[in-house]
């Protein structure tokens, strides 16, 4: 049991007392707040470059986070019964794959858009408003959930158990919105498959069906998404025990299915980046996050569709003078 009083390990403080009840792995901790932090860098960099603001700002956001959440186990390491380092790794770790998820929701509009919109079940410009809320809402969830969590550890423990019962509903809401979004893309992907194979698909859609470049990048943001979804289930059940569960005291759980099933899908979305494998996403992206005067009419591009030219108004012809 937790020791309200406990600030460091001692005769009567021993670290089997703590929340975690070990001293967290600190070779480990460390490659996992460095990797972290080399993609947050990678990912400024293309996003920067490539101008993929609203992918590579959301990822960015995500892996600063996980950084932040492995320096604080970094000082577990040093000192278990650090609370404030406790609570930055707890909350830290948990709502970043939230922010890392954002961004793999843009991806199937632009998906749908480039391929053939007509064959996506929905409207494809509908995606990120339905999840990003979606997602959004999950962690709200979960940082509710850790705030009370975090006040509770002064020894409250109603407030612990309920802090610890809404971090559980934000992580299951979680994996239903990522289950639903994986759904689609793979419906999505047999529809697809079938037309390009038809007489109706058009050139451009099957080019970019057959890119090797393109195929890559949907594999890679596939594997992102089923190493998410596997971190999400482990954390329910490792929640689901309460603070100090078996599961939550098992460090390598730990570090493969939360460290690695996160680190993984980071290393794969920014390796694989849109900027450098779907050029077509890329100068949407830059497009819409392009400042423009009030008169000025968006540049459409080659690969616009009937999606993006809906956005752009006629212009009014006005008489040149004589």
């Amino acid at each position: 049991m937790v020791r309200q009083e406990c600030t460091e390990v001692g005769p009567y403080c021993p670290v089997e007392y703590t929340v975690l009840s070990y001293y967290p792995n600190l070779a480990v901790n460390v490659v996992l707040c460095v990797g972290f932090g080399l993609c947050a860098l990678g990912i400024i960099g293309v996003g920067v470059w490539k101008k993929t603001w609203g992918y590579s700002a959301a990822l960015a956001a995500g892996c600063i986070l996980e950084m932040v959440g492995y320096v604080g186990r970094i000082q577990l390491h040093s000192n278990p019964w650090d609370s404030k380092a406790f609570e930055t790794q707890i909350c830290a770790i948990i709502l970043a794959p939230t922010l890392i998820c954002i961004s793999i929701y843009l991806i199937l509009k632009h998906i749908t858009m480039s391929v053939n919109p007509a064959l996506s079940r929905i409207r494809p410009r509908l995606y990120p408003i339905i999840f990003v809320p979606a997602d959004i809402s999950c962690l709200v969830l979960q940082a509710t959930g850790g705030s009370m969590a975090a006040v509770a550890s002064s020894g409250n423990l109603d407030l612990l158990l309920a802090g610890d019962r809404v971090i559980i509903a934000g992580i299951a809401l979680q994996v239903v919105v990522l289950g639903c979004f994986a759904l689609m893309c793979f419906d999505y992907w047999l529809r697809a498959r079938k037309w390009v194979k038809t007489e109706e698909a058009t050139a451009k859609a099957k080019a970019l069906w057959m890119n090797k470049r393109f195929r890559i990048f949907c594999y890679a943001v596939s594997g992102a998404l089923g190493g998410i979804l596997i971190r999400c289930i482990y954390r329910i059940a490792e929640m689901a025990g309460g603070w100090g569960s078996p599961i939550m005291q098992d460090e390598p759980s730990f570090i493969v299915l939360e460290g690695f099933m996160i680190l993984i899908p980071v290393i794969l979305l920014t390796i694989f980046q849109p900027g450098l494998l779907f050029p077509a996403m890329a100068e949407r992206e830059s497009l819409r996050f392009e400042k423009k005067s009030k008169n000025e009419q968006p540049v459409v591009s080659s690969n616009a569709t009937p999606e993006d030219l809906e956005h752009v108004k006629p212009q009014r012809l006005e008489k040149s003078s004589v």
